[in-house]
């Protein structure tokens, strides 16, 4: 098992025509992902070739669905084109839409944002996102595929870097999904997606979730965890010495007050048992810990 992506997942990439996209479609072909087509609106009906791999390009989604069965899409479309591409998308009805794009005006991810909830169909993922990955079943974004393996623990995490060094520190234990959410103001799956899909995930043994200052995602996750979520879980909140008042990196990084510090996000995940490491690596390290003494 795994959440949102699995060996049956069928991707299809908007903007596959465009040199990120076609790099990191090469790149998700020889982690093992079924990349069945790509979409580039007005070059409906070209062939690519990577790396002996012939995928066709449509005009549409629901034309490469159609056509493909695809089940789930991965959008590397510059931020000006990125709002139709993901509505597109929607308007296919698509399970899955993963938006790695930065730089995305948050106007424009309201809007498509509040379309995918209207039509209830499609599951965002981003935007300003890595993507997520099941170790040997699917690779739907940017993470690399060489630094861990398949195993029992869950990750969702507002950073992308430290994705991959959680997935690094703790590759011998291995992953069922690493979900990157992003770190915009905006997002379309949130920790408690995550946190929901893996307590429920009987595959998942394990959680670690990171989150960052600003905003409140993190203290609602926690009273989410202590309603809900039975398997351990550590966490790990970037941010510790950030000044206030200043944005740091993501566009919804920003402290205001007492509010959304890194402080306040460590107390209110600790009163409901979740440990938090300091570093990354004192996080993992405390993943470690539970697992070897299960």
């Amino acid at each position: 098992m795994a959440i949102f992506i699995n060996d049956q997942t069928r991707l299809i990439v908007q903007g596959m025509t465009g040199s990120e996209g076609t790099k990191h479609t090469r790149r998700m072909l020889a982690s093992g992902t079924k990349v069945v087509g790509g979409v580039t609106p007005g070059k409906g009906g070209q062939v690519v070739d990577i790396d002996g791999t012939s995928l066709p390009v449509f005009n549409t989604v629901a034309e490469a669905i159609a056509a493909t069965g695809a089940n789930a899409s991965v959008v590397f479309v510059p931020p000006k084109f990125a709002k139709a591409a993901v509505i597109d998308a929607i308007d296919a009805a698509i399970p899955l839409v993963v938006v790695i794009t930065e730089g995305i005006p948050v106007h424009d991810s309201a809007a498509f944002y509040a379309y995918a909830v209207e039509k209830g169909t499609t599951r965002l993922i981003g935007p300003n996102c890595p993507g997520l990955i099941s170790p040997g079943k699917s690779n739907v974004g940017i993470i690399p595929a060489d630094i861990t393996g398949p195993g029992r623990i869950g990750l969702v995490s507002k950073s992308g870097t430290l994705t991959y060094q959680m997935m690094y520190e703790l590759r011998d234990f291995g992953f069922s999904t690493a979900v990157g959410i992003g770190g915009d103001p905006i997002i379309g799956t949130t920790h408690i997606d995550c946190l929901r899909a893996f307590q429920d995930d009987p595959d998942t043994d394990a959680i670690v979730m990171i989150g960052e200052i600003g905003g409140d995602a993190e203290e609602r996750a926690a009273a989410f965890i202590g309603e809900y979520v039975t398997k351990p879980v550590v966490g790990y909140v970037a941010g510790f010495t950030a000044p206030e008042g200043k944005t740091m990196g993501h566009a919804g990084a920003i402290v205001s007050g007492s509010s959304g510090t890194a402080a306040a996000k460590k107390d209110a995940l600790e009163a409901v048992g979740v440990k938090v490491g300091k570093t990354p690596s004192e996080t993992a390290a405390l993943m470690r810990a539970i697992l070897q003494n299960r």
